[in-house]
């Protein structure tokens, strides 16, 4: 027996998808950690419940819907970052960049939890200022470093998370579901049971992507997935209607941009910034290539594709390195121009996506734009929520000549407020609308409604909200240590046993005797202990007894010859049960051993450098100049022979200077030099500035480098703007969701033969439509030998 738990998307508007699995023994299992465009926080409430109780986790898709929270969860709850997670490599790949993506784009996904909630007074509006706290680039890559790949077809026995239960002879297997690169179905086995996780599939093929690998040949299902003791599937797009065969669809998207690049206008696609966007960047990318030599070439030629995402290049890499898991046909085109194609004439390469100018920076997003020349713009995302096709719908909402194309049905998200994706979606199915001459979709025009447009934008605490904020830290990191049986934060005289690296290869304490209680009990305790902690910081080590030192006594003792030199560790619990140990390690990083430069100059190097000892690795110099291994700034004086080219800067010679006889480069030059890095153009003391004309045509072939947003100095809260935004641009609809259709489970779910049948991940209509239908077929016996069948539609 099993019992399925789903704590979010079940009979519910908000797409985020979150399910839970018990299976005998004790072992939980959570399937996906979606979230919405809301990012609210307290929506993952029932996940932190039960954090201390999973075994493993398995990730379906790389979209909000499936893995949207993985980053928050493991940043900010207590021992989900223990519990192993599977998932394929495209969703760890595009996974990664996606939150990247969404993290750098929207502070909404960074808040954690509202002031007010922290103080205790209620909200002064229907929007509280949340405290901002982002996950940087490096977490997230740590965060997804730690997921354990899979590949379609391999069982796989997973590893227990450090509290659960034996696993016995659990097994899971993920097969191809379509929809999305590496999206997966789950094969769950257990003992007696059969459970087939099934959420967001398409068994058509698709330009890119391969289709789902339900059936084996003719109209047959796999073995492993027939008569499942369970079938958990999605009931999410059965009411859109039967979908348009692909070559029709893609027909119908092509002709819409055609039209409306051929009168002048521009055309934005807000799609997610990983998975489907790049379904869509290849079928443009082919049009463009095949468009060039046919009848429509001129108006080809005049536009420009774009792909604005935060992570557009790293997205577009990962796929080039990921070619096993596209489509059969496309691998083999993109194996044959990589091998074949030098000794056999012109061959195209479709992962050669020459015609896609990646955008990473919302200046060039702001310089396509601008541009009196049509384009197209695949832009994340589909809720114009966060993402760069927030900032393109208000450049584009002037003009009555562009076009908007919906690619998806637009959830509603938040219950106290409609996003802008939400209301061009409805302002698309109520207006009535002219039907495209070439294509026969239904274009509506704005004509002047006027939508709710919120900025989020973040402000630095102010001294009330900090000391609000670092009690709330305090909280969060005691409850960090308590449920981690780490007790270094309670005493910081203790810090020093055990380093960041070492901490992580120490030995867990016993949580399986831990639960959720616990978490209450250390919030509770918390601001006692950080009193006491902050008082022991003040008396200092020397004013700690034997009894507070604990187990570090014998490392610590007060006295100047320790005492002490046993330690009785019975009934004690998480450090306490273990002797300290410093395992002094050699300092490196991921490519090795740390480099030391000095090591590696020549001796004609050396002589260059006045007033450094190499051999004494650079600690003596002279005259203000920077030690090797250091950063000098570039305003810093020159060097002893008055010579910029001839200093050392960061271990390292300047070769074109010796090689120029020592003569050093000019200041003018180098800003010359910087200004052509940068992209840059000057008016003055050089080439004269580039005409309009120039301007507009060279523009894309600038440099893409910018410097770094700054990170904001300690925590941040949101401030919210509210207008009103008027629209005058098109809308239209292209179903690109790539979704099973009412006709496709009705023909799929029977062949399977499930003893029971649970619906999630979908509206309530949608879900009561579904089971009606399923219902009908089972009483007429539609299904074989099974009309027994359960059907379930928990919430």
């Amino acid at each position: 027996m099993f019992h399925f738990t789903p704590l979010l998307g079940a009979q519910s508007e908000s797409p985020a998808s979150q399910s839970l699995l018990e299976l005998d023994g004790g072992v939980k299992i959570l399937v996906d950690i979606g979230w919405d465009e809301a990012f609210d926080a307290r929506r993952l409430e029932a996940v932190e419940n039960r954090v201390s109780t999973l075994s493993i986790i398995l990730l379906t898709h790389a979209t909000i819907e499936h893995l949207g929270a993985y980053a928050h969860c493991c940043k900010h709850i207590p021992l989900f970052i223990k519990i192993p997670v599977y998932a394929t490599t495209p969703v760890i790949n595009l996974g990664r960049t996606l939150l990247t993506d969404l993290y750098a784009s929207s502070p909404l996904a960074a808040s954690i939890i509202p002031l007010s909630s922290i103080s205790g007074s209620p909200a002064s509006d229907a929007l509280p200022n949340l405290l901002f706290e982002a996950p940087t680039p490096d977490e997230i890559a740590s965060y997804f470093a730690l997921i354990n790949p899979l590949k379609y077809s391999q069982p796989h026995q997973p590893i227990a998370s450090p509290f659960s239960p034996s696993l016995g002879n659990l097994t899971v297997t993920a097969y191809g579901a379509g929809h999305t690169l590496g999206g997966a179905i789950w094969h769950i086995q257990h003992g007696m049971e059969s459970i087939v996780y099934a959420a967001d599939w398409n068994q058509g093929r698709e330009n890119l992507l391969p289709g789902a690998t339900l059936l084996s040949g003719g109209q047959e299902i796999i073995e492993p997935l027939q008569r499942p003791t369970a079938l958990i599937c999605s009931s999410k797009g059965v009411e859109r209607g039967e979908s348009l065969p692909r070559k029709d669809r893609d027909a119908r998207l092509v002709s819409l941009i055609r039209e409306t690049i051929a009168q002048g206008g521009k055309v934005l696609i807000p799609t997610d910034s990983s998975a489907r966007m790049l379904e869509l960047a290849f079928l443009l990318n082919e049009t463009w290539r095949d468009g060039l030599g046919g009848p429509h070439a001129d108006t080809y030629r005049t536009a420009r594709l774009y792909m604005a995402t935060k992570s557009a290049a790293a997205s577009v890499r990962y796929l080039q390195s990921m070619l096993e898991w596209v489509e059969e046909s496309v691998r083999a085109e993109a194996e044959a121009a990589m091998t074949k194609g030098k000794g056999q004439g012109n061959i195209n390469n479709p992962m050669d996506w020459r015609f896609i100018k990646m955008l990473e920076r919302e200046s060039r997003v702001q310089q396509a734009l601008a541009r009196s020349k049509p384009c197209v713009l695949l832009a994340s995302d589909a809720t114009l929520e966060w993402g760069f096709a927030r900032q393109a719908v208000q450049a584009l909402a002037s003009d009555p000549r562009n076009l908007v194309i919906l690619t998806e049905k637009v959830a509603t998200v938040d219950p106290m407020r409609k996003g802008m994706g939400k209301q061009l979606w409805e302002a698309w199915q109520t207006q009535t609308g002219l039907s495209s001459a070439a294509s026969g979709a239904k274009i509506v025009n704005a004509d002047g409604i006027s939508v709710d447009f919120r900025e989020t934008s973040t402000a630095s605490l102010n001294a009330d909200e900090t000391a609000l904020y670092e009690t709330y830290a305090a909280r969060q990191r005691q409850l960090h240590s308590t449920l981690q049986g780490d007790n270094t934060l309670v005493d910081p005289t203790a810090t020093d046993v055990l380093d960041p690296q070492d901490e992580d290869e120490s030995s867990d304490s016993d949580e399986e005797d831990e639960d959720a209680e616990h978490q209450g009990r250390a919030l509770n305790l918390s601001v006692q202990l950080t009193q006491q902690s902050q008082k022991r910081n003040k008396a200092g080590a020397g004013a700690l007894s034997d009894a507070e030192l604990g187990v570090n006594v014998l490392l610590r003792s007060k006295s100047a010859v320790p005492s002490v030199h046993d330690y009785d560790v019975r009934g004690k619990r998480g450090r306490e049960k273990v002797f300290p140990f410093v395992a002094h390690r050699q300092r490196g990083d991921e490519f090795g051993d740390a480099i030391k430069p000095e090591e590696y100059l020549r001796a004609e190097e050396r002589d260059a450098i006045e007033g450094v000892d190499m051999r004494d690795g650079g600690a003596k110099q002279d005259g203000g100049t920077a030690a090797v291994g250091q950063k000098r700034k570039w305003g810093d004086a020159a060097g002893p022979k008055g010579r910029r080219g001839e200093k050392l800067q960061n271990g390292h010679g300047n070769k074109r200077a010796r090689m120029e006889g020592g003569r050093a480069r000019a200041p003018d030059d180098i800003d010359a030099a910087i200004a052509r890095a940068t992209g840059e153009r000057r008016n003055g003391g050089g080439a004269p500035a580039a005409t309009a004309a120039e301007e507009e045509s060279d523009g894309d072939e600038e440099s893409d480098y910018e410097p770094d947003d700054a990170v904001p100095a300690g925590p941040q809260k949101l401030v919210y703007d509210s207008r009103i935004l008027e629209l005058w641009f098109r809308v239209a609809h292209v179903d690109f969701s790539a979704l099973h259709d009412l006709r496709a489970l009705l023909m799929i779910v029977p062949l399977m033969r499930p003893r029971k049948l649970i619906l999630i991940s979908g509206e309530e209509s949608e879900t009561q439509r579904l089971a009606a239908e399923f219902r009908k077929l089972r009483d007429g016996q539609g299904i074989e030998a099974n009309n027994n069948m359960e059907i379930s539609t928990p919430r």
